[in-house]
């Protein structure tokens, strides 16, 4: 395995020896996605449990409240459409908010991975809601999508309850949750993007502020440099989410590759990676320099492919190691630059 390929390991795919990648691959000839993808996101559930127990260890001791599971969509989608809501105790008035998309290979996670995160940004003087949406199998693209936007007029419309500044949001995301957060950019700064996703932006592009893209995926055609399970993987959950095999050639596949629908509109930007997560090298790195040649404002942090310990994928929760700390540090000066 390369440099750039170990952080893939823990985007999911160290799946328990080679038992558990001989039962996976045994299923690869099936005609449907849904039980290697269902094996994936088990594999995913345990991951994140161990992600959450160490956030949890390096809460602040400044209390924050928490508004849970609050239904921002009609209720078809039953829990799927939820949002939970942080801010710093004390005082009732608005605030710069950010609004986090989960990670987990658009077939796994829920926002519950990320409220440990969202707790120590908040206790910084923000708030902070993560976003649940439905994932694949259960559904295919571009629910998500217009999930997330009906998530963001929501939050617009009950702005005062959940303390949120509407002229101060920031978007934010892990992993697929990156790839989600950046085509809602797209989709508020690129009335183009709009008009190919057949979805009106709940917000003006003047409303947000700034993007927070840890660890995503920007560009389709580059997975096809991956190779190994964790190139499997990557087609079992985009077959999962897209509803087709043929993805990377089709109406899918171009829309979620937001690197080709960048402006100059599009806002501010923190974008990191690991230098052990073969993503940094093929979607991160790229879509920062495509945004520098846009124009936009881009916060960078990457390392060389000879840092030690090698940085896995989604490294920036890890906050036991000083990498995971610099880059919360990174995060929360990005944070208070654009929000003034």
């Amino acid at each position: 395995m390369t440099t750039r390929h170990r952080g893939l390991r823990r985007l999911g795919w160290t799946l328990g020896g080679v038992a558990a990648v001989a039962a996976i691959v045994s299923i690869v000839t099936t005609s449907t996605p849904w039980p290697s993808a269902l094996l994936i996101r088990s594999v995913f559930e345990k991951g994140a449990d161990a992600t959450v127990a160490e956030l949890n260890r390096h809460q602040s001791s400044t209390p924050v409240t928490a508004t849970l599971d609050v239904q921002y969509g009609d209720g078809s989608a039953g829990g799927n459409t939820t949002l939970d809501a942080f801010s710093p105790q004390g005082g009732g008035g608005a605030l710069p908010t950010v609004v986090w998309v989960h990670g987990g290979a658009w077939i796994s996670g829920a926002k519950e991975n990320v409220d440990p995160y969202l707790r120590i940004l908040a206790a910084h003087g923000y708030t902070t809601i993560g976003l649940n949406y439905t994932i694949a199998p259960e559904a295919v693209y571009p629910t998500a999508v217009g999930q997330l936007n009906d998530a963001l007029a929501y939050i617009q419309r009950h702005a005062a309850e959940l303390r949120v500044d509407p002229d101060r949001i920031v978007l934010a995301g892990d992993s697929a949750g990156a790839q989600l957060a950046s085509q809602l950019d797209v989709l508020t700064t690129n009335p183009d993007y709009a008009h190919l996703l057949g979805i009106t932006p709940a917000l003006q592009p003047h409303q947000l502020v700034g993007t927070v893209l840890q660890c995503g995926v920007y560009d389709l055609r580059r997975m096809a440099d991956l190779d190994g399970i964790a190139a499997w993987g990557f087609k079992v959950a985009l077959w999962a989410y897209t509803g087709t095999k043929s993805w990377s050639s089709s109406y899918e596949g171009t829309t979620m590759s937001t690197i080709d629908f960048v402006t100059s509109d599009f806002p501010a930007t923190y974008i990191s990676g690991g230098n052990g997560d073969g993503l940094t090298w093929i979607e991160s790195i790229p879509m920062s320099q495509t945004l520098q040649r846009a124009g936009v404002d881009v916060t960078t942090r990457f390392y060389p492919a000879s840092h030690t310990p090698a940085l896995p994928h989604e490294y920036q929760f890890q906050l036991d190691s000083p990498e995971a700390q610099t880059s919360l540090d990174d995060t929360l000066a990005f944070l208070a630059r654009v929000t003034g």
